[in-house]
This record gives C-alpha cells, sequence and structure tokens, in this order.
C-alpha cells in the first residue's frame, strides 16, 4: 500500500478541518450522551436505537461536510433476512458508526472500558452492547455466545470486530473466532464486510483525510456440517482480499 504522502501546508488545513470536526463531534455526543439515558431510555430499546442512529447518521455526515469524507455501498443484495452476525475489518473509529446504520437494530460486541466512559458510555448502554473484558479470553467468549444468542432470538443482529482491536492499513490482526462461533450455536448467517475506512480516518491518529470510503458487504456465510473455525475462516480470506480491492492506495 501506498503511504499517504501530503505537504505541510496541506497537512495543516487537513488537521484544521480535523480539529473543527471533533468540535462538532464532542458537542453532539454530549447532547445524545446526556439525553438518551435521561429521557430516551423511557421509551424503550427500539427508540433509544433510533435516537443513537440519529447520533451516528450526524457523526458521518458532519465528517463529511467538514473533512470530505465521503462513502458508498456495494453487495446490499447480499443482505439477508434477519437476524444474524456482522463481522467486519475494523480499521478506524468510522465503521462504528457506520454499521450501525444499515443493520439496525444492531448490537456491538466492544471493550467494557467504552461503557464506562463518562457521557459516551451512557446513551451507548441503552442500546444493549455486550460489553466484554478482553483480558478474560475464555470467559468473553462464553459471555458472546450467551449474550449474542439471547439478543438474535430477540430479533437483533450483533456486530462483532473479529480482529479485536483496530489495525492499521494494509495490516492483518489476528481474526478471533467468537463471531462464528455464535453464529454457528444461533444457526444464523454470518455476514462479512470489508472496507478502507482507516484511509480517511487512520486509527489512533487526529488527521482526517478527504477520500471516498467503500464498505463491500460479502454474501452470507452459513453452511451445515461445517466448524466455527472454517466459517471464520473463510469470513477472513474475503474481507482481506476484498479490502485490498477496495483500496484507494493499491
Amino acid at each position: 500500500m501506498k503511504n499517504i504522502e501530503v505537504s505541510a501546508v496541506r497537512k495543516a488545513w487537513y488537521a484544521l478541518r480535523s480539529a473543527i470536526f471533533y468540535v462538532g463531534y464532542a458537542l453532539w455526543t454530549l447532547w445524545f450522551g446526556i439525553t438518551t439515558p435521561l429521557f430516551v431510555k423511557w421509551l424503550g430499546y427500539r427508540a433509544c436505537v433510533r435516537y443513537i442512529n440519529w447520533w451516528n447518521l450526524g457523526v458521518i455526515t458532519w465528517l463529511r461536510w467538514v473533512c470530505g469524507v465521503r462513502y458508498r455501498v456495494e453487495g446490499w443484495e447480499n443482505v439477508p433476512p434477519r437476524p444474524f452476525v456482522v463481522v467486519a475489518k475494523h480499521q478506524s473509529e468510522w465503521e462504528t458508526f457506520y454499521l450501525q446504520l444499515p443493520f439496525a437494530p444492531v448490537c456491538t460486541i466492544l471493550k467494557k472500558e467504552l461503557i464506562e466512559m463518562p457521557v459516551f458510555g451512557w446513551g451507548l448502554a441503552t442500546v444493549k452492547p455486550i460489553a466484554i473484558d478482553r483480558s478474560a479470553r475464555r470467559e468473553s467468549l462464553k459471555q458472546i455466545v450467551d449474550d449474542g444468542c439471547s439478543r438474535l432470538a430477540e430479533g437483533i443482529s450483533v456486530l462483532i470486530f473479529p480482529e479485536g482491536t483496530r489495525t492499521d492499513v494494509g495490516k492483518v490482526g489476528r481474526y478471533a473466532r467468537g463471531g462464528a462461533d455464535l453464529a454457528h450455536k444461533a444457526n444464523v448467517p454470518m455476514l462479512p464486510v470489508a472496507h478502507n475506512a482507516g484511509e480517511c480516518w487512520p486509527g489512533k491518529q487526529f488527521i482526517k483525510y478527504p477520500g471516498l470510503i467503500t464498505v463491500s458487504i460479502g454474501a452470507p456465510i452459513q453452511e451445515e456440517g461445517v466448524d466455527s473455525k472454517t466459517l471464520m475462516t473463510r469470513a477472513e480470506t474475503w474481507i482481506e482480499a476484498e479490502v485490498k480491492r477496495v483500496s484507494q492506495y493499491q
């Protein structure tokens, strides 16, 4: 992959735009973090999902207006009837916002530290995420399957980033098979999702770069008589090949 190379002047311009983005992002998050548990929570889970998704949509839209980050989606025809397990590439924060929108209602598997954050965590807790302790791997895998099956039984799809944490563009993390274990146990399809969001919103970096994010939704993966390890290997192979295809810098 080619590195993102920009002049010092252009990089300073991108930094200014990113700072403006974060001011709006912070204010938007503050509003939803406070109002969701105080007012919307009492209207029930579905109302919370719709309300929080206005937050997600607002972040994506604000990013486009201020930083020039656009997106397109391929593979809508592959989305199966509900519910299902979404397994997605994890390069940045962008996909954590966007992927809540097309698959709603969807429960995200995330680290418990996010729920414990003031304001941000207050709103997040209302949409039934599965918050795991990543230091307790065995207990976390059991929690993913047990709580995930409960969510799926309620008609709520589950979103998991099998690499566990954000990986740099061009890198591949270790794909845990918790999502495949859950799909196998609940007998639901696993839906692979690839994208190149890290090229516009690099993980753990301040500056956002203008460009086009392509989200690619693959065909559902479900086959009787195949173990979860094999299913996850198939998902990983497709995702990583598709990430290379949609990259702006290959």
